[in-house]
């Protein structure tokens, strides 16, 4: 099959991060339905950086382009497709993932501690799974978040990573997860 065939569908998700809304589960949603062949494209106001760790973890190769201020158009195609993302270049499956938060390497410690607490959606699912994706296998990531993170939850249950979750006085929560 030629790009030229494919199914594109379209995620226009910049009303809900301009709302504070998180719509990493409409996004997951989206990614959930796609045929093998189909074409992803993600329209946001930021670079979706972590995104791409996650879907490289189920199969897809993406690239990002910002085409105006708030807009930038991430588009992902199965791996077998990358190709269909730049003809002309070779695309690398963009495992350039931004530092780490607490400046290692990206090959990563044995553990990451996130202060997620304070930050608005996504930011903290989104710097969690970035960590995730550049910890060695055996690993752990420490988060602290102002609440209970139930869309990472979810999230960590279909990566089949092994996780705790202490609930803290104050009502944010901490939370362990283990790299297999």
């Amino acid at each position: 099959m030629d790009r030229k065939d494919a199914h594109v569908v379209e995620l226009d998700v910049r009303p809900h991060l301009r709302n504070k809304l998180e719509p990493f589960q409409i996004i997951m949603e989206t990614v959930g339905k796609l045929e093998k062949d189909d074409i992803f494209v993600l329209h946001a106001t930021f670079k979706p950086t972590p995104l791409f760790g996650v879907l490289k973890i189920k199969g897809f190769a993406g690239k990002a382009e910002q085409i105006g201020k708030d807009h930038w158009i991430s588009t992902f195609v199965n791996r077998k497709n990358k190709r269909w993302l730049n003809e002309e270049a070779d695309v690398a499956e963009l495992d350039t993932v931004a530092d780490a938060e607490d400046g290692s390497a990206a090959n990563g410690p044995e553990i990451i501690t996130l202060d997620n607490r304070g930050l608005e959606p996504p930011q903290p699912m989104i710097r969690t799974l970035s960590a995730l994706e550049r910890i060695r296998s055996g690993g752990e990531v420490a988060i602290h978040n102002d609440r209970v993170p139930m869309f990472l939850i979810e999230e960590l249950q279909t990566l089949g990573y092994p996780f705790t979750v202490e609930e803290q006085p104050d009502g944010s929560a901490k939370v362990t997860i283990r790299k297999t």
